[in-house]
């Protein structure tokens, strides 16, 4: 049951039930006192009454009459209120009417607390004689005014007590009550979020805690909200890379694929009208055939060019280092004044064929960019294993920086280098581009799969 309450319920249960045991240890306590109190009365009460009436009677033979005057103090001290005096004699006969006890409406304490806070009565008795004849004066106590006195204060404090403690009970109900009111604010939000609806804000109020976390929440849901806007943004950038580099592909195949074929057409028709000729010239059969080799070789080279943009040939066979001195030799190739050292740390790895190719994919942009727009002389490439970042994953950084004049102020990245951030950012990595006077690095970590 305790389980099913809710939080206000529990701390409002335990107020109650703190309030409740609070009155009870008062009143326990006040009964608890009450026996001793009545029976420290009854003893005061009954010693002054005894000390008094021995006063009174050890003149009593000089008076006039003995007899009526024994009646007459038997009777006055009869009427006191906490004592009864009987007059007897030496048989222990009542010599004075009993006590009678005066009516009152009043409803008395109850007979269960009568017993328990004074089970019985006190009598003592104090001897007297008159003109030789014994006789005795026996006090009784009467703790019923003292007891009903005890009880009605008890009844007092349970009522005003408890008229105490309901109200700082619904005080204390309203203000646990404001102070946990944040709390269904938060929920709300956190099923809002959980529907989609990022936008969702919860109220920053309740106590210093609540407050905090409300605002902490608020910031959660707006940086959950900027990564799945983030996230979309990505799946549409990718969307448009994929169609970007799609229609680069159809056009190198429109304006370089199609002319060779026609070239390749051409040439092997003139050859076969060579060859319906009775005496084929052969310096004419050589053009044609050295013009359809260096045709073949251009489509081979543009398959390659076409072929590496898609997937970097020998990546999975030979693996990261060879295709890297592959794509390197190329840019050479094409370049012989650019220098280009390539440096793969030994302690590097195994890094998996996703990091694998992000780092070759960000090699090859870097060296792209550095060869069309920075005007270098020089590239360095450094591969090596980095600190693990806080999800404990192991990364590899990749760092390519050229000595060219670097990128204008204010100047943006390209479509490259803004998917292949995108990219890396999706496998839970990083990538920098920094520029200055001496050129410009381009600094990523790459997730490895050695986790």
């Amino acid at each position: 049951m305790w389980q099913n309450l809710s939080l206000r319920a529990r701390i409002n249960l335990l107020l109650a039930l703190l309030l409740a045991l609070g009155l009870a240890v008062n009143i326990a306590r006040q009964v608890a006192e009450a026996g001793p109190r009545v029976q420290a009365e009854d003893q005061s009460v009954i010693r002054l009454a005894r000390e008094f009436i021995e006063m009174i009677v050890a003149d009593l033979n000089e008076a006039p009459d003995p007899d009526a005057r024994l009646n007459q103090i038997a009777n006055d001290l009869n009427r006191l209120r906490h004592v009864s005096i009987a007059l007897r004699d030496s048989g222990g006969n009542p010599l004075t009417p009993p006590r009678t006890e005066a009516d009152d409406d009043t409803p008395g304490p109850p007979a269960w607390f009568v017993s328990l806070v004074h089970p019985e009565q006190t009598a003592v008795s104090v001897p007297v004689s008159v003109h030789g004849k014994p006789g005795s004066l026996v006090i009784t106590s009467h703790p019923t005014d003292e007891i009903a006195e005890i009880w009605d204060a008890i009844v007092t404090q349970l009522e005003v007590g408890s008229a105490i403690a309901l109200v700082l009970f619904l005080v204390m109900m309203t203000v646990v009550g404001r102070a946990l009111a944040p709390l269904e604010s938060l929920a709300q939000t956190m099923a809002e979020l959980e529907g989609g609806h990022y936008d969702a804000r919860a109220t920053p109020g309740g106590a210093p805690e609540l407050a905090a976390i409300c605002t902490k929440l608020n910031h959660l849901a707006a940086t959950l909200g900027e990564a799945v806007e983030d996230k979309r943004r990505l799946a549409e950038r990718a969307v448009s890379l994929q169609d970007v580099e799609r229609k680069e592909i159809a056009r190198e195949l429109h304006d370089e694929f199609g002319p060779y074929l026609f070239s390749l057409r051409a040439h092997a028709s003139a050859l076969a009208k060579l060859a319906d000729g009775r005496a084929p010239n052969a310096d004419a059969v050589r053009k044609h055939g050295g013009a359809l080799l260096e045709q073949i070789n251009a489509l081979q080279q543009f398959t390659r060019r076409v072929l590496e943009r898609l997937r970097p040939v020998g990546l999975a066979e030979l693996g990261l280092g060879k295709a890297l001195e592959s794509l390197s030799r190329l840019w050479r190739e094409s370049h012989p004044d650019v220098a280009i050292e390539t440096t793969i740390s030994p302690s590097l790895g195994i890094t998996g064929e996703t990091a694998d190719l992000t780092i070759y994919r960000v090699v090859q942009e870097a060296l792209t960019n550095a060869f069309r727009h920075a005007g270098a002389t020089a590239i360095n490439v450094v591969i090596e294993p980095a600190e693990q970042g806080r999800d404990g994953r192991g990364c590899a950084r990749v760092r390519v920086s050229d000595n060219g004049h670097g990128m204008e102020p204010g100047q943006k990245l390209g479509f490259g280098l803004v998917g292949m951030r995108e990219r890396i950012l999706a496998l839970g990595g990083t990538l920098n581009v920094a520029s200055g006077e001496r050129g410009v690095t381009v600094e990523a970590l790459v997730p490895t799969a050695s986790a």
